[in-house]
């Protein structure tokens, strides 16, 4: 569960800049094996804004976010956050953007079992230049003390439960402070408690960093305040409010 922010010991992460990154999609498709899995027309979000993605399972929900995040590539369309064609970008070039603009909550963790909490969530600063990984480590352990893992620090992955995971998953997202945001059931292994304090954190980042949480939590949906829902891979009607 949620923390209070320590008062000593770590330095704070660095405040993000305001604004985070403005998203334009046009004509994105994404298919596989002859079936076309996400088609979305066009989609557009301010700097800062945050969406929640609904929809059935099974829908094409994930398969819309890992697009987004250049993760999964797009079959046609393109992909612009912050006036960067990231469906243009190949290889290590897209790689590298990744590391610079975004953040990704993973709904299966996708964590290292014999690495520690700590080693997990500052999994970044492996790719990172060497003036930035001091920086990027502390992040990962403000982000752990404040979600409660102050004290597993050194723990390996593998001796944490499920909702402890996740918030290793989500401290790594946090880590580096990036402006883009993108999370797949970010509450779905937490117990309701915690669930809603990590709610009132990601509806706090409005503003700083642009979200997109694919969810299935009511109390996520109203939070974020815009709703995208998912059917057969394609929207079922435009952006609506929660």
């Amino acid at each position: 569960m949620l923390a209070a922010a320590p008062t000593a010991a770590r330095p704070a992460a660095r405040a993000p800049e305001p604004g985070g990154a403005a998203l334009s999609v046009r004509g994105l498709t994404v298919e596989a094996g002859g079936r076309r899995l996400v088609s979305l027309p066009a989609l557009d979000l301010s700097p800062g804004a945050t969406l929640a993605v609904t929809g059935p399972s099974g829908a094409g929900k994930s398969t819309l976010l890992f697009a987004l995040a250049g993760l999964i590539p797009a079959s046609g369309g393109r992909i612009d956050w912050g006036g960067e064609e990231i469906t243009a970008l190949r290889g290590a070039a897209r790689a590298d953007w990744r590391r610079r603009q975004l953040g990704i909550i993973f709904q299966d963790h996708q964590l290292f079992d014999e690495m520690s909490a700590l080693d997990n969530a500052a999994l970044g600063a492996a790719y990172a230049p060497r003036a930035e990984r001091a920086a990027l480590r502390d992040g990962a352990a403000h982000w752990l003390e404040r979600l409660g893992l102050g004290d597993k620090l050194a723990q390996r992955a593998l001796s944490l439960s499920g909702g402890e995971r996740q918030r290793v998953s989500i401290a790594r997202a946090l880590a580096a402070d990036p402006p883009i945001l993108l999370a797949d059931e970010p509450t779905a292994s937490l117990d309701r408690a915690s669930a809603d304090r990590l709610i009132a954190d990601l509806a706090g980042l409005a503003g700083t960093r642009t979200l997109v949480a694919v969810t299935h939590d009511a109390a996520l949906v109203a939070r974020l305040g815009r709703r995208l829902e998912i059917r057969d891979g394609a929207p079922a009607g435009g952006l609506a409010d929660a």
